[in-house]
């Protein structure tokens, strides 16, 4: 077992097992897919903490955990098709694509959109597919998504990406409040049957308290007429 190996186990094991991460395929996933590929050459000796690591252009590598967190909310099986607002380094595309069936994966900035797909096609993770575009939008050409996971925060959900979502899919992201506070959400359609609701009205579950960088696009959020809406 190389060190890496061995690094990647113990993460699985105090990082994300300890820490409620029970989805066998995001487990899998985890352990399958070399993180220290998906960090700065002088970084590789922390690609298993668990913690967010600088990736350039004032962007991050989330910490393990929440990556985990967030497929694990999201319900991704072999079956699904996922989007995801925020490829940044590429790495939680890499984990969705080691378990879901396809993945589109969306980044606003050039270079990192370049290198993240170049390092997918690399690494064999061909299901993975970077585009270069605004996440506010999504990508409707090949929606439905059975799960949409969005590695930005911002004060509501985009409407485009509610339009997008499968009847049954599950939509995972960061909403920030007007004091800053961060929560990780999920949000999808409650079924009548189990949770009282009317049929189609939108569910919210908070998973917890977290930091991302803000969601920005030509969408932006209006505040006075409570929407996403063009600049």
């Amino acid at each position: 077992m190389s060190e890496f190996d061995s690094r990647r186990a113990e993460m699985l094991e105090w990082h994300l097992a300890r820490r409620g991460i029970t989805d066998a395929l995001v487990l899998g996933a985890m352990g399958s897919v070399p993180r220290e590929e998906f960090v700065r050459a002088e970084l590789r000796g922390q690609a298993y903490a668990d913690h967010p690591l600088p990736i350039g252009d004032g962007q991050t590598i989330s910490q393990p955990y929440i990556v985990a967190l967030m497929a694990q909310a999201a319900r991704v099986d072999a079956g699904s098709r996922v989007l995801e607002i925020g490829t940044g380094s590429g790495y939680a595309a890499a984990v969705l694509a080691a378990i879901a069936g396809e993945v589109w994966s969306i980044e606003r900035m050039p270079r990192l959109a370049a290198r993240a797909g170049d390092l997918l096609a690399r690494l064999g993770y061909t299901n993975a597919h970077v585009r270069l575009a605004d996440g506010t939008l999504g990508l409707a050409e090949h929606a439905p998504y059975d799960a949409i996971i969005v590695s930005a925060a911002g004060p509501a959900v985009p409407e485009a990406l509610r339009e997008q979502l499968a009847p049954t899919g599950r939509l995972v992201l960061p909403l920030e409040d007007v004091s800053g506070w961060q929560t990780l959400v999920v949000v999808h359609r409650g079924d009548p049957a189990s949770t009282g609701t009317a049929a189609g009205e939108w569910e919210h579950e908070s998973l917890g308290g977290v930091r991302f960088v803000p969601l920005i696009g030509e969408q932006g959020w209006d505040s006075e007429k409570n929407l996403w809406s063009p600049f």
